[in-house]
C-alpha cells in the first residue's frame, strides 16, 4: 500500500528522487523474483506484475508502464558473466519494484529492469554480483535493492505500529553498524537467533547484499537515509551508496 499511502517512508522516496540526478535507467533487485541462476529482464515494455492477493482493487489494477532496455540487459549479462546470468522475457516489474518507483518516478519515464535473486548463491557471491554492477553506476544507472532488513510477517503485531521487538531492533542495529563501516562483512550477521527471527526466509534480506557489494567495491560505507520499524517485526531502514 506504500504505492498510495502518505507516510514518512513514501515521502522519503519522493524526496530522494529530487536529491539525486535522474538516472539513465533503474536496475532493481527485488525480493519477489527468486530463481535458480541470475536472470535480467530483457523486455522492451516489461509488464506490471501483481504478485499478491487480498488488497484493494486499485492496487490489483495498478500499472507502471516504464520502458525496459534490451541493450542494457545485454550489458548487464556481460558485466555479471554469461555463465552466471541470462536474459529473461517472461518476468516484468513486480511490486517490490513498482511500489517504490511509483513514488520516486511517478511518470514512469525512466527505463526499468529487474535482476533476479539466484537462491543457489552463497552470500559472498550475491555481493560479488553487486560489485560487478559497479561500472553501470558510472553510466547513470540507479541500482536499487528492495526488501526489508527485518521481515517476519508471522510475528507481526499491528498494535506496535511504529515499534520493533527487541530482537528486531537489535538485528537492525547490527546490520547498520556493518553497512556503514564494513559492508564487506555483512554476511557475518546471517547466523544466530536474531537472524533466524528477522529473516525466517532470506529473500527480503538478500537484495541488501548487492548494495553491500557495491559499497565494498568502492571501499566505502553506506549511508543510512531513513530508519524505522512497523508492527514489531518489520524494519524500514534504507541505505544509499554515493
Amino acid at each position: 500500500m506504500n504505492t498510495f499511502d502518505d507516510n514518512v517512508y513514501t515521502r522519503h522516496w519522493e524526496r530522494l528522487s529530487t536529491e539525486i540526478a535522474e538516472p539513465s535507467a533503474v536496475l532493481a533487485i527485488s525480493a519477489h523474483w527468486t530463481t535458480n541462476g541470475s536472470l535480467v529482464t530483457g523486455n522492451d515494455m516489461p509488464p506490471t506484475i501483481h504478485d499478491f492477493y487480498g488488497f484493494p482493487e486499485r492496487l490489483a489494477t495498478f500499472d507502471y508502464p516504464a520502458p525496459g532496455s534490451p541493450e542494457l540487459a545485454a550489458r548487464i549479462v556481460d558485466a555479471i558473466g554469461s555463465q552466471r546470468c541470462a536474459i529473461d522475457h517472461s518476468w516484468g516489474l513486480d511490486h517490490g519494484t513498482w511500489s517504490v518507483l511509483a513514488r520516486m518516478y511517478p511518470s514512469a519515464q525512466v527505463p526499468v529492469l529487474q535482476l533476479s535473486l539466484d537462491l543457489s548463491l552463497p552470500a559472498k557471491e550475491h555481493m560479488a554480483v553487486g560489485a560487478a554492477l559497479q561500472p553501470l553506476r558510472n553510466e547513470g544507472v540507479l541500482i536499487i535493492g528492495t526488501g526489508n532488513v527485518v521481515h517476519n510477517l508471522g510475528a507481526m503485531n499491528r498494535s506496535l505500529e511504529h515499534e520493533a521487538y527487541d530482537w528486531a531492533g537489535r538485528f537492525d542495529r547490527q546490520v547498520q553498524q556493518l553497512m556503514t563501516s564494513a559492508p564487506g562483512e555483512l554476511p557475518a550477521v546471517m547466523r544466530g537467533e536474531d537472524w533466524q527471527r528477522s529473516a525466517p526466509t532470506p529473500e527480503h534480506f538478500l537484495p541488501l547484499l548487492y548494495i553491500a557489494g557495491l559499497a565494498a567495491s568502492g571501499n566505502q560505507g553506506a549511508q543510512v537515509t531513513i530508519e524505522g520499524a512497523m508492527f514489531g517485526s518489520l524494519t524500514m531502514t534504507s541505505y544509499l551508496v554515493n
